[in-house]
């Protein structure tokens, strides 16, 4: 997960507000119970020594939310008055509502309930041309298309000359056809920078549009088993993207695994455990942070001064650092905050994802495979305490 849009959080001074609200219930009462919510919120902060300016802000912006029927939760961050971040989530927040004060702002709960969402182009392709859509846990987006050559695109039944003549006229159009659309395709994932591309028709034009993509696009490509008229291609989307999620997470994993070992001279490109991150994390070493969302070290106090860098297993070591000024914070907050500010990407292994999106789904990638969901990813107890990182060199 890129972890730039977290930069606003890191470019002031705490404490923070972090507030997680679920909004996954409806009723004729919901704006009270909204109300209701806003109140708690701001108690809760009020409580644990916000300044009234930021409880106020909060409770405005819980209660000022604009009603609708998804997202599932919403989380916001806060300070000196100011919601300076909003986000929907993909799941509602464990445990109900909550809120938090702390030096750093409650980043980690964001990461899993966000979840990892990969940005699909559904192409809707037929033999006159493809509209394309957007998905993401967000919904849907319009997202172009292409209206290739109209005439001829259907075959006769003749063996006469001039009908054979007519069919390879039929056949041209097609496959001009499919290479607009390919051609299209191929410049709406780069605009879009699209994890997937779902591929919706018949097999035949599916297969067209698929050959002649660029290469590089191939292992981007599933097919999807059901037409647009049919009510279940919604469950197919939703089947290929957690498919795509657990893949990942499964590879990246593995990679860790790998790295973790020493070469030849006892150096590892992976780390796991508090103080080699925290040692990590102040040499910018840190390329992808990984993150177990029940790993015991998660919630392991840390030390952090005012800058990213600035963190450290005990308070002495910051003071031997030249910083004079520290706060207490968990583990996994503080290497988040590192790992956004040193352009590192994040990825939650091990969390619950909707098992109502698993099932069998045969897909057609080059691999090969059948894009099945797999139950848990390898390395189930990696990393070891919760938390581990791929490094940017040895």
């Amino acid at each position: 997960m890129d972890l730039a849009f977290l930069h606003p959080l890191y470019e002031r001074p705490g404490p923070w507000a972090s507030v997680y609200v679920d909004t996954s219930r409806h009723s004729e009462d919901t704006a009270h119970q909204r109300h209701l919510t806003a109140r708690a919120m701001a108690r809760e902060l009020t409580e644990q020594g916000a300044d009234e300016a930021t409880c106020r802000a909060v409770l405005d912006a819980v209660d000022g939310a604009p009603p609708s029927p998804g997202p599932d939760g919403r989380v916001l961050f806060a300070r000196d008055g100011e919601v300076v971040l909003e986000a929907p989530l993909a799941r509602p927040p464990h445990g109900g509502d909550w809120a938090r004060w702390a030096p750093l702002p409650r980043v980690a709960p964001l990461l899993e309930l966000l979840g990892e969402d990969p940005m699909a182009v559904v192409a809707y392709v037929d033999r006159k041309g493809a509209d394309f859509e957007l998905r993401s846990v967000l919904g849907r987006d319009d997202a172009g298309g292409v209206t290739g050559r109209q005439w001829p695109v259907h075959r006769t039944a003749s063996a006469d000359w001039s009908e054979r003549h007519f069919q390879l006229r039929v056949e041209n159009t097609w496959e001009h056809n499919a290479a607009e659309i390919a051609d299209a395709l191929a410049v709406c994932q780069e605009e879009t920078g699209a994890d997937l591309l779902i591929l919706v028709g018949d097999d035949r034009e599916r297969r067209a549009v698929h050959e002649r993509l660029p290469q590089r696009l191939h292992g981007l490509v599933v097919d999807a088993p059901h037409g647009s008229g049919s009510r279940l291609l919604d469950e197919d989307v939703e089947r290929i993207r957690t498919a795509h999620v657990r893949e990942r997470e499964a590879a990246e994993l593995e990679r860790f695994l790998a790295a973790r070992a020493p070469d030849d001279a006892g150096r590892a490109a992976a780390v796991e455990g508090v103080p080699a991150l925290v040692e990590a994390a102040r040499e910018h070493r840190i390329d992808e942070l990984l993150i177990r969302p029940d790993g015991p070290d998660a919630h392991r106090e840390v030390w952090i001064g005012e800058d990213p860098d600035q963190v450290a297993v005990r308070r002495t070591d910051l003071k031997i650092l030249g910083e004079q000024r520290s706060w207490s914070a968990r583990a996994d907050d503080a290497l988040i905050r590192s790992a956004a500010m040193t352009d590192a990407s994040a990825l939650v292994v091990g969390a619950d994802l909707d098992r109502s999106t698993q099932g069998d789904l045969n897909t057609d990638r080059d691999s090969g495979g059948t894009g099945d969901a797999p139950d848990r990813a390898a390395g189930d107890d990696a990393p070891v305490g919760g938390l581990g990182a791929l490094l940017r060199w040895k």
